[in-house]
Parts: structure tokens; sequence; C-alpha cells
């Protein structure tokens, strides 16, 4: 730094970084400058996680490790094959009812992990946008709304956290297990968690007995364990989302998109630090997002006209097509991306 005629003059130090400015004679302290960063904000006092973000590491050469993209999971050909196309009809009304019969067949078969990886780094948990070269964009409850078909419009409620002898308790009397066998797979799960298989098999188990209640708890836990609250094991769903299913009548009152739009929200931003390795949520939503509003980006591909079939979620529009493009070949297209290229 150097001061010419009475201008201070700030250069970059040897780690690229712009060091805080001197401050002229007589300036008050209190108006000092936050260190700002190459490539990225200047000014940290919004973005105030950016020194953790990926883009920083990036931009110094930094990979996430030797694999660039994040790990990350649809249970799409698993619902497949785990969702009967016909519901006995006393689970049917109850799954109707829910809100939440149109994730029977929203998923994707497979996820463009490439494709996903690219716009996570431009995701800011500050802002819940991600950040492109034109403004910033985000998920809306109305993109919900149109692309998963899921109410947004209700009771907005997120279960409280759940003890390990809670987690007994609510399979118990709500899932009909026996307390021996509530105890040995919750001590398996290490935490308040259950088995997305082991609820599968409950599913089966009580559909065969004609224990309704029981099948469509099981069948409903399952359901948004594989979707809207999908966690980073890709096995497991917290016990806490029971308390979702108390009340099959009254679970139709939930806003479920809400629920489904911050809880990808929040698995975002963790995905967004660079020491995060995967990415959880409903990528479905993520993906089935970009499809809609960035033509030129990825490889998407369509299954019908939405003239064809206006009664069904805008996500089934799209499907998986094997693309060539990584993660190092989608981070210039999108920074080269305009205004013109965005389906508004």
């Amino acid at each position: 730094m150097e001061e010419r005629r009475g201008v201070v003059v700030r250069r970059r130090g040897a780690d690229g970084r712009i060091p805080v400015r001197t401050l002229d004679r007589g300036a008050s302290s209190s108006v000092a400058e936050p260190t700002g960063y190459p490539g990225g904000p200047y000014d940290t006092s919004l973005l105030v996680k950016y020194e953790h973000h990926v883009a920083r590491h990036l931009w110094f050469g930094e990979e996430r490790g030797p694999k660039k993209e994040l790990k990350v999971a649809g249970h799409g050909l698993k619902l497949t094959s785990r969702v009967p196309l016909a519901l006995p009809p006393q689970m049917e009304s109850w799954v109707s009812r829910s809100g939440l019969s149109s994730l029977q067949r929203t998923s994707l078969n497979k996820i463009d992990t490439n494709l996903v990886s690219a716009f996570v780094e431009r995701w800011h948990l500050e802002t819940s946008s991600f950040h492109m070269p034109f403004g910033e964009m985000s998920i809306t409850l109305d993109d919900v709304a149109c692309l998963l078909h899921l109410p947004i419009r209700g009771i907005f409620w997120s279960p409280q956290d759940v003890t390990e002898e809670v987690a007994v308790e609510l399979v118990v009397d709500y899932l009909g297990v026996s307390r021996s066998q509530a105890q040995s797979h919750v001590r398996s799960c290490r935490g308040s968690y259950y088995k997305l298989e082991w609820l599968y098999d409950l599913f089966v188990q009580h559909r065969a007995a004609s224990s309704w209640a029981y099948a469509t708890r099981a069948y409903l836990l399952m359901l948004v364990g594989s979707t809207i609250f999908a966690d980073k094991t890709f096995t497991l769903v917290e016990a806490r989302y029971v308390l979702l299913f108390t009340d099959l009548d009254g679970c139709s009152g939930y806003s479920w998109g809400a629920a489904a739009l911050v809880t990808l929200y929040r698995y975002l931003g963790d995905a967004s630090m660079y020491s995060c390795k995967q990415l959880g949520g409903y990528p479905t939503l993520l993906q089935c997002w970009i499809h809609e509003y960035f033509p030129t980006v990825g490889k998407r591909g369509e299954n019908w006209k939405p003239a064809d079939k206006c009664g069904l979620s805008r996500s089934m529009r799209w499907s998986y097509r094997q693309g060539v493009l990584k993660v190092d070949d989608l981070r210039p297209i999108l920074d080269e991306l305009t205004p013109a290229d965005v389906i508004w």
C-alpha cells in the first residue's frame, strides 16, 4: 500500500487478499473497511461465512477433494420398485388427503451430480439464492407448487429433535413395533433415526396384516424420507418426522411445500461450504428447477408435452439424459450466462 497526493492506493498481498486500509490522519477508527476476498465480496458484512465457502477455495485452485462433484443420492429407482402403482383403498384415502401423493412418481431415476454440484457452488446461505453472473436467482414456493404439486398453504410445523428413548416410543405407539424390536433398531441406527429399508419392510408387513394405519404411517415416513426430507446418510430418516403422521386425518393441513423448500435451503447452505462433500434434501426439486429455467445448461430430456399432461406436476416433464459435461466444464458455462439464457 502506498500514498499518492493524499490518496491511499491499496495493493494485493502475496496471498492475493486486499489488506485493511490504513486510516488517513484524523479519520475515525470506527470506519475501517472489512477485508475483501479476490474474486469474491469486498464487503464481508453480508456474506459472513464466505471464508468457508467453496468458491473462495476454488479461486485458489483448491477443490473439495479428488472428486469435484458432491455426493448426491436420488431415491428414484428405489421408489419405483417400492411404491406400488395402486395402494389398498384403505391406505389410498389417507395418502391422497395428506397432500403427499404427488411424491409417489415425481423423482428422477438418476441425478446429474455434476450439474447439481456446479449450481451448489453458487449458492449462498446468507441470501438463500444462487449468485449468477447477471444477478441472484432462487427456488420459490411457486416453483415447488408447480414442480412437485405439494401444498404451499397450511401449517408450517417443524418437529423438534427427539431422543433415542422417544424414538423408541414413537415406533411402538404409531408403527406397531414391539419395544424390544424398536430398541434394537434405534440402537443399530446410532441415533434417533429409522432405516428406510426397515420402514419399507414394516409397510409390507402391516399391509399384509391389514393394519392400515400402521402401514400408512410407515409408507408416508418412507416416502418423505426418500424425497423432501432425505438426509445426507441416504439410508436413514429422522425419527421426529413420525410426529407429523400421528393424526393421519390432520396431516393434510401442513404446508409440505414450505417444509420441502426450507429443508433444501438448509442442505444447500451446508453443501456450499468447502468442507462438505454431500448434499441432502430433494435433488429432483433442484435439478428440475434447473431444467425449467436454464434450457442451455446440462442435458435435459422430455417425457411429455405440457399441453398433453396438464394435470401432472412439472417435474414429471423432465428426465435424466446422460451427459458428458463435468463440473470443470460447467463452471465456465455458468460464468457466461446472460438473462437471455434464462426462461423467465
